[in-house]
């Protein structure tokens, strides 16, 4: 018999572990996405048979990844035991790293945030900032009560587009310093997490596929309006990054400037809505937020910015939609937050623009999305990691 026919015998050891692991990935992956179920029911969904999913069930119980859930008692029959994956079992960590903001949360691995923290952003530095996000992750999960080590997987969502060749993040212009090469490295190595680093736009796009607006969505775009301007794309529940991780970077386009090109990250930010208001007359300490609000309030010249605003975010979705051609598009950010003003001059716009007009809407997350994509992201890892470590264990 040839070498090669004897490695597929299912009386091989290594088959039999290699089947063992099958059987008990494929019940603990029914479990995490239908709920709980009994034996008998997890036999007829998967075509098991019961000896094998007692024994199956019995191996990750023992390794700590599923748990009894409780008792169903049928009309006929007798009472069942219910297994659930025990949530405990590791946990995720995910970092939002904006201008403003440092939000950091931890997460178990049903995907219930247990810790958080949401700091300002008040270093001047990127060797501060990266001593700001390890300083604040290790609080967030000593106050999870979790133990470092049982942090699987963690990752980052930051502005500008991660070179892993050379360790460093390109394209984070509102980052003093964010492009020096090592500091990710450096924050793995202190923090003792394997940590992944992604666009911040890209994962909130994830955060709105998983939580929000974007579930079930072909193919949506998510633009990110804040300090800068990205826009994250998921096609069939699965991010499109680019061949260099670029695809998204809509802020480099050119947008025709009175007195010299500007980007369109120029014309579409918080900043140029304040930059906006001031010309047509606003005064005083200004920032996207109070022209938006001023706006509400019927003051004439936040109401031109406003307007303005909506005809730049007009032509940066007809951009979207002609490349793309996308279902949804969902605004976010913090000049996203104000799409109650700004839905009827970027629809109206549009109309102008292209008879290309995708389904426009507020994003459900808020603040929210970047955290949760990078949550959302780090989970998946997590999982595949905690299942490898403790049934290898058992």
């Amino acid at each position: 018999m040839p070498a090669s026919d004897a490695v597929d015998q299912p009386d091989q050891p290594w088959n039999r572990r290699r089947l063992r692991s099958t059987n008990e990935r494929l019940l603990l992956d029914r479990l995490r996405a239908a709920g709980s179920a009994s034996r008998a029911q997890l036999a007829r969904e998967t075509g098991l048979s019961k000896p094998t999913v007692s024994s199956a069930l019995a191996a990750l119980e023992e390794a700590g990844l599923v748990r009894e859930a409780g008792t169903h008692t049928p009309e006929r029959g007798r009472m069942a035991v219910l297994y659930a994956p025990d949530p405990s079992a590791g946990y995720a960590l995910g970092i939002d790293i904006g201008r403003g903001w440092l939000r950091i949360a931890v997460a178990d691995l049903a995907g219930e945030v247990v810790a958080r923290s949401d700091v300002r952003n008040r270093a001047r530095t990127s060797g501060a900032l990266a001593d700001l996000v390890v300083g604040t992750a290790r609080q967030v999960i000593a106050g999870s009560g979790t133990r470092i080590e049982e942090v699987a997987h963690a990752v980052v969502g930051t502005p500008g587009v991660y070179d892993e060749e050379r360790r460093r993040v390109r394209y984070a212009m509102h980052l003093p310093g964010w492009g020096r090469a090592g500091l990710f490295d450096r924050m793995r190595e202190e923090l003792g997490i394997p940590l992944e680093v992604h666009n911040d736009a890209n994962l909130a796009a994830l955060g709105e596929y998983s939580y929000g607006v974007g579930t079930g969505s072909r193919l949506f775009a998510y633009i990110l309006i804040g300090t800068g301007l990205g826009m994250g794309v998921v096609s069939e529940g699965r991010l499109f990054t680019g061949a260099h991780g670029g695809a998204g970077e809509i802020g480099f386009l050119p947008w025709p400037g009175r007195q010299k090109p500007q980007t369109l990250e120029d014309a579409v930010s918080g900043l140029a809505v304040v930059e906006s208001a001031r010309a047509f007359g606003m005064t005083g300490q200004l920032t996207a937020k109070a022209v938006f609000d001023a706006a509400r309030e019927g003051h004439p010249a936040a109401t031109r910015a406003v307007e303005l605003e909506g005809e730049r975010i007009a032509h940066t979705v007809a951009a979207a939609a002609a490349v793309l051609d996308p279902d949804l598009v969902v605004l976010g950010g913090g000049v996203g937050h104000s799409v109650d003003l700004l839905l009827r001059p970027v629809r109206e716009t549009l109309r102008a623009l292209t008879p290309l007009r995708p389904k426009i809407v507020p994003s459900r997350l808020g603040e929210d999305a970047v955290l949760l994509g990078a949550l959302a992201t780090a989970l998946g890892t997590a999982r595949d990691v905690v299942f490898e470590r403790r049934s290898t264990v058992s």
